[in-house]
């Protein structure tokens, strides 16, 4: 996965923006103090590590992608930037208060050592907060009826709730809660189904550039006759049809938080 965004890198900053209700959000769940000492795991390009800096945070952004990190540095030098992955962060033992991961969980090679190290860098009374999407959550995106194959790759990456929150337990994690979140139309970060109110916003090469699915999973000729679909369906109005089809409450994403007990 270094090497998928290595090559989505340039230009990623472009339409993968912190958006401002998951800054709040993320923020709010993890609870940080002035004084802490926080780790964004799977930073990419660190758009809301930076946020979290200027809120008056201190923060460590890690990541595999040297293409990402470099251009995390240019924009902020206050943050303290470094490779490395979820299994091994290179910290030592309960260095930071708190954890945030955004979108990154299932980039990670192997979900138990990668919960076992983030349990193992964590304070004790520390929150970890997890924003992630679930297949079940992911078979509800209406991009299934146009893009198929694209989807089911991408789904066969994601890890259930149920193997998510089983690492997260034998890891030593309590007070496991979730929150779903449902795409909000002004969402100013670009990522798989920002346009689920705006189907248009699929058309923007740049948007779909910053999309791992879109980018790297994809079959291209699929995209193409899925793109040329789409664009038929919205013009005759069956598009209305389609998203209506794949109403559901599951969530669009998730938000998963555990906690390190002090004893």
């Amino acid at each position: 996965m270094t090497i998928t965004y290595d090559r989505i890198g340039t230009g990623y900053n472009l339409t993968r923006k912190a958006d401002k209700y998951l800054t709040d959000r993320l923020l709010k769940l993890l609870d940080p103090k002035e004084n802490g000492l926080y780790l964004d795991i799977g930073c990419g390009t660190g758009n809301y590590t930076s946020q979290f800096q200027k809120r008056g945070y201190q923060f460590i952004g890690i990541d595999p992608s040297k293409k990402m990190l470099d251009s995390a540095k240019n924009k902020n030098d206050k943050v303290k930037w470094s490779i490395g992955t979820a299994e091994k962060t290179e910290l030592p033992a309960e260095k930071v208060n708190g954890i945030i991961g955004t979108l990154t969980i299932h980039h990670w090679g192997d979900l138990s050592k990668g919960f076992s190290e983030m349990f193992k860098v964590l304070k004790r009374k520390g929150n970890i907060v997890i924003f992630t999407s679930t297949p079940e959550q992911m078979k509800g995106y209406w991009l299934n009826h146009y893009f198929p194959r694209m989807l089911m790759d991408s789904i066969v990456q994601m890890p259930s709730l149920d193997l998510v929150m089983d690492a997260m337990k034998m890891s030593g994690f309590t007070s496991i809660k979730t929150e779903k979140y449902f795409i909000h139309p002004e969402l100013e970060d670009k990522f798989l189904y920002c346009g689920k109110e705006n189907p248009e916003l699929y058309f923007d090469e740049q948007i779909r550039h910053g999309i791992s699915s879109f980018s790297s999973l994809a079959n291209q000729e699929e995209v193409s006759l899925g793109l040329s679909k789409l664009r038929a369906d919205i013009d005759s109005g069956k598009i209305t049809e389609v998203m209506s089809s794949y109403d559901n409450q599951l969530g669009d994403y998730l938000f998963i938080v555990g906690n390190k007990p002090l004893l």
